[in-house]
């Protein structure tokens, strides 16, 4: 092989920040590709210091990192990551974010507020960023904050053959917990061929977490309610929203988000609900103390294997959402 093939060839490496390695291990193991060794490490102050610890001139780096509490800890280690590669020559590096961080400041709600989404997307960008790689946005406007391509990835197959498998036979309904979910849990009535329920529900500005349910829109008695969102954080919207369909009649609640963020105090609140079954995935970690006998982790791994591969491969990762949009 000659120097200039040599040089043309592409080499995929892995790189995991700490806020879940164990998640980067398992995208590796799915990809064949083992995690590329780098230091990270904490200064007394605070501050962060990761080193690429092997030559990446050249490569096509992925650098994965689970935004989980501390966030901002694993934000800034990110964006550190991301400018050691750029320094160092990497061909192209894309930002592998299964959480996106601020996602639910994407707009102003009010005056003198930032839009944190965008600003998050724009430090990606100055830091070296030329791709990101994300798992269920909370609105699908953020892909246009970043200034290059986005690869949104939907982990709706994965959680829907579950429910497809566990609840063939009932009588299904699809539900959005507010309208602001509405197209999200269509595509799950176009996967499922069931009817479609909305909750209409006011949220107290001056308390975020605080909930207030008015009333159920659609048919829900007697039949087996999927409650649909994109995370579960307090657990006050979908806990709420499963006693407005109880009250409705409803035979069942099953609770399905993509992202398990599971904030103090939602795994009380969601044991002490009447929901049957909660079903996220794992594009957070999730802590001991956090698991309990109603809960159902779908890896998200081996989603976000096959979209980095076809990223690599300049193939099409649209291709592994036929039929979700």
């Amino acid at each position: 092989m000659s120097g200039m093939e040599m040089q043309s060839r592409k080499t995929l490496m892995l790189f995991s920040g700490r806020g879940y390695p164990e998640l980067a291990a398992e995208v590796g193991a799915e990809l064949g590709v083992p995690l590329t060794p780098l230091v990270a490490l904490d200064f007394a102050n605070g501050e962060i210091f990761v080193r690429m610890e092997v030559s990446v001139r050249g490569c096509d780096a992925f650098v994965l990192q689970s935004h989980t509490a501390p966030i901002n800890t694993w934000l800034v280690e990110q964006l550190l990551m991301v400018d050691a590669l750029k320094r160092a020559s990497a061909k192209r590096i894309t930002v592998v974010a299964p959480f996106y961080p601020y996602s639910r400041q994407d707009k102003k709600h009010r005056g003198r507020e930032p839009i944190s989404a965008r600003l998050v997307a724009d430090l990606f960008k100055t830091a070296g960023a030329d791709r990101l790689m994300t798992v269920d946005l909370h609105t699908a406007q953020i892909q246009g904050f970043f200034d290059g391509p986005v690869d949104h990835l939907f982990a709706l197959p994965l959680l829907a053959e579950h429910v497809e498998h566990k609840y063939a036979g009932q009588e299904l309904t699809v539900v959005s917990p507010d309208a602001g979910r509405v197209r999200v849990a269509e595509r799950w009535t176009d996967r499922l061929s069931c009817p479609l329920a909305i909750i209409h529900k006011r949220r107290d500005a001056d308390v975020p977490n605080e909930v207030r349910v008015f009333e159920v829109v659609g048919e829900v008695a007697g039949r087996t309610c999927i409650l649909v969102d994109d995370m579960i954080d307090t657990a006050g919207t979908i806990t709420k929203s499963a006693d407005a369909l109880f009250a409705n009649g409803a035979a069942d609640v099953v609770a399905i988000a993509t992202h398990g963020i599971l904030s103090d105090p939602a795994v009380d609140r969601l044991k002490n609900s009447r929901i049957s079954e909660v079903v996220v995935t794992n594009t957070l970690p999730l802590s001991d103390d956090r698991l309990f006998d109603k809960l159902t982790v779908i890896p998200i791994a081996p989603l976000l294997a096959r979209a980095i591969s076809e990223v690599f491969g300049d193939g099409s990762v649209t291709k592994l959402f036929d039929g979700v949009s």
